[in-house]
């Protein structure tokens, strides 16, 4: 039946700053920037790793009538729309400092875990993100 994950999805307030972010502070790469008229498809991935792309929607039309969508915004800014990014590193705690070093503001350390070592933040709309050195 299927064979890939290509997209997935988390929404994002303001679509400039999430590049800023996504791509300017966790080093990811815009994969399409396009403007369709009724939005914008922005999506990024992984360096080198196109097939698998993130789209950082904005909550709006033509998906949701304005009130939706402002509930939507709302339930980002509180973290609680579910809205996860698990990425891998080889180095958790360099990546850390790295992160660290450029303002990217974290809600747990570096933690030493069963399956390896992980530590987690937030974008600047809420979402969580955590990344994982997976044990050896």
């Amino acid at each position: 039946m299927f064979n890939a994950i290509t997209q997935s999805q988390i929404y994002v307030l303001d679509q400039d700053e999430a590049v800023d972010f996504y791509v300017g502070k966790l080093g990811l790469e815009i994969t399409a920037d396009i403007d369709m008229g009724f939005m914008r498809w922005l999506t990024v991935s992984l360096p080198g790793q196109p097939e698998r792309q993130i789209l950082l929607e904005k909550p709006g039309a033509p998906a949701m009538s304005q009130e939706t969508a402002e509930q939507v915004r709302e339930l980002v800014t509180k973290g609680a729309m579910g809205g996860w990014l698990i990425l891998t590193t080889d180095d958790c705690r360099k990546t850390y400092e790295t992160l660290l070093g450029k303002g990217v503001e974290f809600t747990e350390e570096p933690t030493e875990r069963p399956y390896g070592i992980d530590c987690g933040l937030r974008d600047p709309f809420g979402n969580r993100i955590r990344f994982t050195q997976p044990k050896a």
